[in-house]
């Protein structure tokens, strides 16, 4: 049999891994230059693990699966060095989150680092690399697919028996182009998860920090709409991501570096209804209308005027870990909708209550923070064309990703 995936991320990584030892010809389509310059978000910016039955995607995958694969991406790691921490084991900061109104989430976490995660991706690939059956094509995009009976076609002239797509949450144009084609792959298309990247000296957050690592809570504010957190960064720094055509900021730590910061996002799940049918491009949308206030850089404000949709000119004790050259100030309210606005603030406010400090007025707040895994889709369509990870719409953590990849990898040797 002869594959094609696209993209080399969690999910690629967990289909390989489950399939190298069969009589299956692998090729690895990457856009980047060399596995150095790879896109992949996910697994490059923080490299965070974690076992749990209730975050991750929508997945069902057993707890040791997910155990395994914790000890796969750490057993690629300099002597197994990594962060560990629990989230709500103890129930003192269970009950006190709880009796404000959130849902805290359990889950046990691993962090790598952004400062190991190239050694790590780059020892996994070099162990690929190996294998007569694994083949790497960098510099290699994928812009069209085309399905058939019996094949695959890429870019109109590459021809497999099954193509497996994995472009992970930058790969979104793909997806689109496949989708256009393909309306019907679409099973739900009603989620967009709108945010910011919230940034807070340490101090304020210290103990959760040393408790947990990360506390992952969810809280359904007044609006109606689900907000939670995702990917707390003790220590971190706040990033940009470019998407090509837009620019969004994320977070990540890094296990030996550190800074004076906590980052995390607070993320907004707007589900719509008909016709609405582009999550993905409703996210862009307000990505690019939030780059052209900022000159294709992303906008930074304090909390105060934030919540008073008031343009920040001055920065008073919170120093921001993005560049300078990164961002402007501004005001985000010229940009996002204004319910979305007043379910962060609503989750701001309640969260100071368990907190103190959340809510001081010059924490920071970054736009946009927009993650492009809405779109779910069918795998059943298709017998020769499958979608893994986050650009499935099914995943939204490295573990579950590469999970997809493993359960995937499964079916089709089975097949």
């Amino acid at each position: 049999m002869k594959i094609a995936i696209i993209g080399f991320g969690a999910a690629a990584i967990g289909f390989i891994e489950r399939a190298k030892k069969q009589h299956i010809e692998i090729h690895v389509f990457e856009k980047s230059k060399d596995i150095y310059s790879s896109s992949i978000s996910g697994i490059r910016a923080d490299g965070k693990l974690f076992v749990s039955k209730e975050m991750g995607g929508e997945l069902d995958v057993d707890l040791e699966l997910q155990k395994q694969l914790v000890d796969f991406w750490i057993s690629k790691t300099e002597n197994n060095s990594v962060e560990t921490g629990h989230s709500f084991s103890n129930q003192k900061y269970y009950k006190s989150f709880y009796s404000k109104g959130f849902l805290p989430i359990h889950s046990d976490f691993y962090h790598l680092g952004t400062d190991q995660l190239k050694e790590v991706l780059y020892n996994i690939f070099e162990e690929y690399k190996q294998h007569k059956n694994i083949h790497f094509h960098f510099n290699s995009e994928v812009k069209e697919i085309s399905v058939s009976e019996g094949k695959v076609t890429l870019n109109g002239d590459q021809e497999f028996e099954k193509v497996v797509v994995a472009v992970g949450r930058s790969g979104h144009k793909l997806v689109k182009t496949i989708i256009a084609k393909h309306p019907e792959l679409i099973v739900d298309s009603s989620k967009v998860d709108l945010g910011i990247r919230f940034e807070l000296p340490n101090h304020i957050v210290e103990d959760l920090n040393r408790e947990m690592y990360e506390f992952k809570i969810k809280f359904k504010s007044r609006t109606g709409y689900m907000v939670r957190t995702f990917c707390n960064n003790p220590s971190g720094y706040v990033v940009p991501e470019n998407y090509g055509d837009f620019i969004t900021v994320n977070g990540h730590s890094k296990l030996k570096e550190k800074s004076k910061n906590t980052n995390f996002a607070i993320l907004t799940t707007v589900q719509l209804t008909e016709p609405f049918n582009d999550p993905i491009g409703y996210g862009s949308h307000i990505a690019k209308l939030t780059n052209i206030l900022a000159g294709k850089k992303v906008i930074l404000q304090t909390y105060s005027h934030f919540k008073d949709s008031k343009r920040t000119k001055k920065l008073y004790r919170v120093l921001p870990t993005l560049a300078d050259s990164e961002y402007i100030l501004g005001d985000i309210n010229l940009a996002y909708p204004r319910r979305l606005i007043e379910s962060i603030i609503d989750f701001i406010e309640n969260l100071n209550e368990v907190v103190p400090g959340i809510a001081n007025p010059d924490n920071l707040i970054y736009a946009p923070e927009i993650k492009f895994y809405s779109n779910t889709l069918d795998n059943e369509k298709f017998e020769n064309l499958k979608f893994i990870g986050d650009c499935s719409g099914y995943t939204r953590s490295i573990i579950y990703a590469t999970a997809h990849g493993h359960i995937m990898a499964e079916k089709l040797i089975a097949k």
